[in-house]
């Protein structure tokens, strides 16, 4: 094997900026032989790794951590490179950009059979189906999703805190209380805005224009996430660019496909395959009833995040702008479906029932049955939950 794997993987844990460490890194069963880890482009995989590689391997040469970048592998298999690296001793494989190795899923099945005492964890795109039925994989993998910054991990970073995750239950039940503690550390309206404009993706602590790096990591998304991983043919993505801006446009929206199927000119059907890849890919969150996905018509559609609706249009609506942080909170954790009570926008996990409603400040009169999500609240009380909270999800 070449020393320069090695070397590499030695300068980029000497050299891993502090950075936030993310909660996913608790939450993994590492004690698993195949782990991989999905995300959307511009969250923070790599990093991920790396922490991961400092934190229980430091520099050791048990752990090696390789990107498919490398040239090597166009001449090179990856069975023969983890061959190499397990007779001199290597124990765990991390690895990046999975996606740009043809037979990955093939050779990581082999991997895993031949070689008993390895352990791989590698990076996915979110739009990568590692658990199909027909994977090579479904049965001996174990799938994790890293998601961006939450309100609470912005919040740590911006303030200097260290304040903890909360289940949506201990939101509910005792959320006057938890808000007091964390107002007394430091106040989350103040921070609240900038985290809706600029907060969700780590690329923000770099010296570079937010706004350009996020339209580039879009870009990015679409021809990497969409096209390429899916193989559609490049004489499409400006048909897929223009639903995505049509779509980024009205969204929260119930799409209009046959508007869309005649902006674009092409099928209804294709416009619905379409939508699933925007959403499969992160850009989009699909709201439907209880009981109905897709295939179906969406009731309807929210981006996947609040950064990137300031990404397409600066003007956006204060409505909006909740809605679509309420659904990324609570999708995060729980099953997000249109409300059944006509009073509330949307219910949270079908078994239980819950109902909310999300609004902008304090209502005179409550439903007793539906719970409010205030935004203009620090503390709530009863059944008025302060928005940001739900930013403590994760």
């Amino acid at each position: 094997m070449e020393e320069t794997f090695y070397r590499t993987h030695k300068y980029l844990v000497e050299h891993l900026a502090g950075g936030v460490r993310r909660l996913l890194m608790d939450e993994i069963d590492w004690s698993e032989r195949l782990i991989g880890i999905k995300g959307s482009r511009g969250v923070g995989k790599t990093t991920f790794l790396l922490q991961y590689a400092k934190e229980h391997f430091d520099t050791d040469r048990s752990c090696l951590y390789i990107n498919f970048n490398h040239f090597y592998f166009t001449k090179h298999t990856l069975l023969e490179f983890a061959d190499d690296f397990y007779k001199h001793g290597g124990k765990t494989l991390l690895i990046d950009q999975m996606f740009k190795y043809e037979n990955w899923s093939k050779e990581l099945r082999i991997c895993y059979e031949r070689f008993p005492n390895l352990k791989i964890v590698f990076t996915a795109s979110p739009v990568m189906r590692l658990k199909d039925e027909n994977s090579d994989l479904h049965d001996i993998i174990k799938v994790y999703n890293l998601r961006g910054f939450s309100f609470r991990e912005f919040l740590n970073i911006q303030a200097g805190v260290d304040l903890q995750a909360y289940t949506l239950s201990e939101i509910l039940k005792n959320h006057t209380a938890i808000a007091e503690e964390i107002c007394a550390q430091v106040k989350p309206l103040a921070y609240f805005q900038d985290y809706l404009h600029h907060g969700f993706y780590p690329c923000y602590l770099e010296k570079y224009n937010y706004s350009e790096n996020l339209l580039k990591t879009m870009n990015m998304m679409l021809e990497v996430d969409i096209l390429l991983i899916k193989q559609i043919d490049i004489k499409y993505l400006s048909k897929v660019r223009k639903l995505l801006y049509l779509l980024a446009l009205k969204t929260p929206c119930a799409p209009n496909v046959s508007q869309y199927s005649k902006e674009i000119e092409t099928s209804r059907a294709t416009v619905m395959n379409y939508i699933k890849y925007l959403k499969d890919a992160r850009f989009f969150n699909l709201l439907y009833p209880q009981n109905e996905e897709f295939p179906k018509k969406p009731e309807k559609v929210y981006m996947h995040n609040t950064n990137l609706m300031y990404a397409v249009s600066p003007n956006v609506e204060s409505e909006d702008l909740r809605k679509t942080f309420f659904y990324h909170a609570l999708h995060t954790r729980h099953k997000v479906n249109a409300a059944t009570d006509n009073a509330a926008d949307f219910m949270i996990d079908r078994n239980s029932k819950l109902q909310f409603k999300v609004e902008e400040k304090e209502q005179e009169k409550i439903n007793p049955n539906i719970f409010y999500a205030e935004h203009k609240t620090e503390i709530g009380e009863g059944r008025r939950v302060p928005l940001w909270l739900f930013g403590f999800l994760y």
